[in-house]
């Protein structure tokens, strides 16, 4: 699909740049994060030179503070980014996404207890999918696939609508109000219920 797009990358960067907008509340979230030491990083299927740019359109100065891990872009060979057809992904690795998100997670689920970061995920479609296992809270985005793939694998999680959701219940985990774990199984039953709300009044 990505070869159909043949406008020169600095073109595509600018496309996207004017085109793209910012998740309600996200500026919110990363402010209280930067403020207590949380830090923000974004594993993406995406390009990181598209990424880095709108973010730095999106967030300003603060871009600089949240960690990339994403694809990268090459030229094709004989030719230049800068040239019509003329560039490619570089997937960060051999998964069936070009980037096995979980990957990247893995090192830090794997320390020891009292060294193991709580780890926190947003995400919305299936490549977020490995990721879920390795986090100890995941939020789903609402109408999206992400939440159905987890019902299918019974991974628990929290459905929010926006950063505003992520944000309530992450202060509320720093804040010792409720466990991580007890907010994941929260999370999930509270979904369970709605969707068996809703099946009911089908009937």
């Amino acid at each position: 699909m990505m070869d159909s797009v043949t406008r020169p990358f600095p073109e595509c960067i600018d496309y996207l740049v004017e085109n793209i907008k910012l998740d309600p509340y996200f500026n919110e979230y990363l402010q209280w994060a930067l403020a207590n030491d949380i830090p923000t990083v974004i594993v993406s299927s995406g390009m990181h030179p598209i990424i880095k740019a709108i973010m730095n359109n999106l967030v300003g100065e603060n871009a600089d503070k949240i960690d990339i891990i994403s694809n990268e872009v090459e030229a094709r060979p004989g030719k230049s980014i800068d040239q019509e057809g003329g560039w490619q992904i570089k997937y960060h690795d051999d998964s069936g996404f070009g980037h096995d998100k979980s990957i990247c997670i893995r090192p830090y689920a794997k320390l020891p207890a009292d060294q193991r970061p709580t780890m926190f995920y947003a995400g919305d479609g299936v490549s977020d999918l490995s990721a879920a296992s390795e986090t100890d809270l995941l939020f789903a985005k609402k109408g999206h696939d992400l939440i159905q793939y987890c019902v299918k694998q019974n991974t628990p999680f929290t459905v929010f609508s926006d950063w505003s959701d992520i944000l309530k219940k992450v202060k509320e985990i720093v804040a010792g109000e409720i466990t991580v774990k007890d907010a994941a199984r929260e999370g999930y039953e509270s979904y369970q219920k709605g969707e068996a709300g809703l099946n009911g009044h089908a009937k």
